[in-house]
């Protein structure tokens, strides 16, 4: 098994309703929530490879993301929380930053998943990236560069807005049929891995994102916080 592989199994554990210059915000949204986490892998974890280092960062940080009323940015003095995602080292390391979806119902079934991420950040294959398992513990990979992008509503200019449905689901991932248990976005690409879009070159190892939807809604701050201290 690659390390990619071990990291993946260890750290376990929208269409958009896009107005003209505005993103509508379904009001079941606050059903949701995504948690951030940071992994990093001891020895045994890790077994055959080193333990991880201290190199992620996983937050929700003011001023980094979109206006949160779904105005178009700047957005004047509305918050603008967005999640932060770093792997300040190479892909090998035994470390991830990452964000568990709080709020899914188990067993139930996803019509849509997405998120927008800044420009200037990494949307690589596999990071930042949906770990969705189903009920008999499959997981399933939705990477960035695999979703169909499109301008992000809210600012064309300098976000893209990633869709994941049935046209780029990953093989045996069925959206409206497939039950599922859990869903977690990772962070597990570094320093020394290029984005495919080409608007990151290697050296990055970051990723802002906003807007995280699942099915119809979207997750747009940190929840029960909306202005961070």
């Amino acid at each position: 098994m690659t390390l990619r592989s071990n990291v993946r199994v260890l750290v376990m554990g929208v269409a958009a309703l896009a107005l003209v210059g505005a993103l509508s915000v379904n009001a079941s949204a606050a059903t949701y929530s995504a948690v951030a986490f940071s992994f990093v892998g001891t020895a045994n974890q890790c077994n055959p490879f080193p333990a991880g280092s201290k190199i992620i960062t996983a937050s929700w940080l003011n001023g980094a993301g979109l206006p949160d009323n779904g105005t178009a940015n700047p957005g004047g003095g509305t918050p603008h929380q967005g999640l932060l995602l770093n792997k300040n080292g190479p892909t090998s390391d035994c470390s991830a930053a990452g964000a568990s979806i709080v709020g899914f119902a188990p067993n139930g079934t996803l019509s849509a998943l997405g998120f927008d991420y800044r420009l200037g950040g990494h949307c690589g294959a596999g990071a930042p990236r949906f770990n969705v398992t189903d009920n008999l513990n499959n997981t399933f990979f939705f990477g960035c560069n695999g979703g169909t992008p499109s301008a992000a509503p809210q600012d064309p200019a300098n976000w893209t807005r990633v869709t994941f449905d049935q046209t780029n689901a990953p093989p045996g991932f069925v959206f409206g049929l497939t039950q599922v248990a859990s869903i977690e976005i990772i962070f597990d690409e570094g320093t020394d891995t290029p984005s495919p879009d080409g608007n990151a070159p290697a050296g990055v190892g970051l990723a802002t994102i906003d807007n995280i939807r699942i099915n119809n809604t979207f997750i747009t701050k940190k929840a029960g916080n909306p202005v961070l201290p």
